[in-house]
């Protein structure tokens, strides 16, 4: 598969594609996995989100990839590293949206630290990010249990809301 991007011990993580609509669509209008976001999407705004991280491909070369588990060839979420604005200033973060049958199996966390280890040693980043909504108890302990440490907050305009992101960081490791 040529798109795989990242591979750990139970998770393969590959380019998302147009015919991921159903897979992603299930995740993005599942309220109570996007409470963080205060709104569930739409048809529309699932294939607006695909084509955005589809251009992110061709800008950047990489976004939140599809995360599929190795052992039974299922879609547990999206995980990836992203250029993330904050600020007027440019960021390499990770960010991971996954399912709900999938919470609470050391996915999040498997998967973010392959994208960290990826944006440290194929992207040449001496920092990286993860913007969190102070609410959103499961990934500030993904952050957590990756060393990250929250470093400043801001306020991030979302769908015409102001919404508060404590942003964690980890740097590079010197060698």
């Amino acid at each position: 598969m040529h798109d795989v991007m990242i591979e750990t011990e139970r998770l393969i993580l590959r380019k998302i594609k147009k015919d991921d609509y159903l897979e992603i669509a299930n995740i993005l209008q599942d309220i109570d996995v996007m409470y963080a976001w205060e709104k569930s999407f739409s048809d529309d705004e699932v294939k607006l989100w695909i084509n955005k991280n589809l251009k992110r491909y061709d800008n950047e070369g990489y976004s939140y990839f599809l995360a599929i588990s190795k052992e039974n060839d299922t879609v547990i979420g999206v995980i990836g590293p992203l250029v993330e604005e904050i600020n007027n200033k440019s960021f390499i973060g990770i960010a991971y949206i996954l399912n709900k049958k999938s919470w609470g199996k050391g996915y999040a966390v498997e998967g973010a630290r392959a994208c960290i280890e990826y944006a440290f040693n194929n992207l040449n980043s001496l920092k990286v990010i993860a913007q969190i909504r102070p609410n959103n108890i499961n990934s500030i302990n993904v952050a957590q249990k990756l060393n990250m440490k929250i470093i400043d907050k801001y306020i991030k305009i979302y769908d015409g809301k102001e919404m508060e992101h404590l942003i964690y960081s980890i740097d590079a490791p010197q060698i």
